[in-house]
């Protein structure tokens, strides 16, 4: 008996093997492509965010003409930015290449992990959980886009309008605006994941809806930490990222709702829960 378990553990780990191998080579394979059109990658979407005719800043003068019949976001033609270091231009690369290749094979990434997991589930759950996996991908691709399209842009602006003396001449770091460029986009990647793991918490019984509201000071002030930490020191920045989260928390509660009503339904309990 001990031996057949020992190897269906064993057939488990080498089925994972197999499905992070799968996800290695995605990865590897999406980098390899953005790596070969990393001059055109660099030019029209990692500096897009630094020039006027961007579509958030062509948006937001739209409405400002509108307003004040004028452009309220005026950036420099030319963008200076500097390599100082010597392999500096290969890292960001290198970097850029890599989040890239993550970023567009992140949806294969979940269907390799919904594949290893749906032999165990039961025909219903195994319904449920092509929900959850879809909302995986589609919750982080959203995030990314929100901090691209929303964000980063005005953490931009203010970084280029900011000025303490006409003398000081600016001149930007190749690896500082990376870091900006990295930190904003995959963080709110990340974080826009909140309402999948509230969803686990739910079903395990760790988390209510009533613990949520209770709580939802606390978690204001949360977020206003975790905007300030993914967005430069700019209140407008870190307001912008603080708006998509505060909604984010908004939804996560009518999902935890949800999934505990659900959850005391299966148990039975659920006529105690209404009242």
């Amino acid at each position: 008996m001990s031996d057949a378990k020992d190897m269906s553990f064993l057939g488990h780990i080498g089925e994972l093997r197999g499905h992070l191998i799968r996800s290695i080579i995605a990865i590897i394979i999406a980098a390899l492509v953005v790596g070969f059109n990393i001059n055109w990658i660099m030019d029209h979407i990692f500096f897009g965010p630094t020039r006027n005719d961007f579509p958030t800043f062509e948006i937001v003068n739209h409405f400002s003409k509108m307003l004040l019949g004028e452009d309220s976001i005026h950036l420099p033609k030319d963008f200076p930015v500097r390599a100082s270091k010597l392999y500096q231009q290969f890292n960001v690369m290198m970097a850029v290449s890599i989040f890239g290749g993550m970023v567009a094979a992140f949806p294969y990434i979940v269907w390799e992990l919904w594949r290893f997991i749906s032999p165990a589930l039961h025909p219903k759950e195994r319904k449920n959980s092509i929900f959850i996996i879809n909302s995986v991908w589609i919750l982080f691709m959203t995030g990314v886009l929100c901090g691209y399209f929303l964000i980063l842009p005005f953490a931009v602006n203010f970084g280029v309008i900011f000025k303490i003396s006409d003398i000081i001449v600016p001149l930007y770091d190749l690896s500082d605006y990376t870091t900006l460029f990295l930190q904003v986009v995959l963080g709110m990647g990340v974080i826009f994941l909140f309402p999948i793991l509230i969803y686990f918490l739910t079903s395990i019984g760790i988390l209510t809806p009533m613990f949520m509201k209770t709580y939802r000071r606390h978690a204001i002030v949360l977020i206003m930490v975790v905007a300030a930490i993914i967005t430069p020191a700019d209140v407008l920045s870190m307001m912008m990222a603080a708006l998509p989260l505060l909604l984010l928390y908004e939804f996560s509660i009518v999902m935890c709702s949800y999934t505990y009503k659900k959850v005391q339904k299966r148990e039975g309990n659920l006529p105690a829960v209404q009242n």
